[in-house]
């Protein structure tokens, strides 16, 4: 069986499929890509301040790109407070911001992350392999995902 990649979601398809199971797309041949199609990124690691990790996000998006990763897992907190810290509010922003530039494809908050909500249906059928996810079905305000 010869296989080939969908240039939508980047999942393999069989060659004969004209339409890719995964998110519907006309199917066309691309190379295999090299490089994870998945990767978690702690933003909040060394407890920096709002604006060292906004650096990181964008250091880290950037890298993601040129690896050609499909999917990151941001990991910013939900804060101390209880009420959203601000480095989950500005991460959040910045990513809205970068989806409505088409700079990256999609976002989904981790409490939208689940089997059964419309947006995180979508994702796992674009994505299969993050049904292995950690935070999959927890419902997690702490972690934002990200489609490159």
């Amino acid at each position: 069986m010869v296989l080939k990649y969908c240039e939508i979601c980047g999942n393999e398809i069989e060659d004969d499929l004209r339409q890719c199971p995964f998110c519907g797309a006309a199917t066309e041949v691309s190379l295999p890509r090299h490089g994870p199609q998945h990767r978690v990124v702690n933003l909040e690691r060394g407890m920096p301040l709002a604006d060292q990790a906004m650096a990181r996000l964008a250091r880290e998006l950037e890298q993601a790109r040129s690896d050609r990763c499909r999917v990151l897992t941001l990991i910013h907190g939900y804060g101390s407070t209880g009420r959203g810290g601000i480095i989950r509010q500005k991460v959040r922003a910045q990513l809205q911001y970068l989806k409505d530039r088409a700079v990256i494809n999609d976002m989904l908050p981790g409490e939208d992350f689940s089997s059964r909500s419309g947006s995180g249906r979508q994702l796992l059928r674009r994505f299969p392999f993050l049904r292995r996810h950690s935070d999959l079905n927890r419902a997690n305000p702490g972690i934002t995902l990200v489609v490159i």
